[in-house]
């Protein structure tokens, strides 16, 4: 299915403010680490069959081992720290990226599913 760069974009940014990728009317967040099982406003599930938040998994996984190599280049060129204090700064990162990001990989993978598959709707 085709996609027009103004509606890739649109879901994405939806996605980074944790709304629903279909509708962008409603939060895909229940409570702290709790995704909703379907969207409030347009009926969308966001929670399907048993795995498929394997690939939010994968995402979130994927985004902290990027972010922890970008750091650890970065500060092998910009600073001039001791190999502990980088492998600690690391290690922090490594542990806290993951679980700030939980939410994000969620909306990021229901947005991909969105724009290649689709996401079906509740029957009401």
């Amino acid at each position: 299915m085709k996609r027009d760069p103004r509606t890739i974009l649109l879901t994405l940014w939806r996605c980074l403010k944790l709304q629903c990728p279909a509708c962008g009317r409603a939060s895909i967040v229940q409570r702290p680490f709790y995704v909703k099982k379907s969207c409030s406003a347009c009926g969308v599930i966001f929670k399907r069959e048993e795995g498929f938040f394997v690939g939010a998994i994968m995402a979130n996984v994927v985004a902290t081992e990027v972010f922890i190599l970008l750091v650890y280049f970065a500060s092998l060129l910009l600073t001039n720290f001791d190999e502990q204090i980088t492998l600690t700064i690391l290690f922090v990162i490594g542990v806290s990226f993951p679980v700030v990001f939980y939410h994000h990989s969620w909306s990021l993978w229901l947005g991909m599913d969105h724009l290649i598959e689709g996401l079906p709707r509740e029957k009401r």
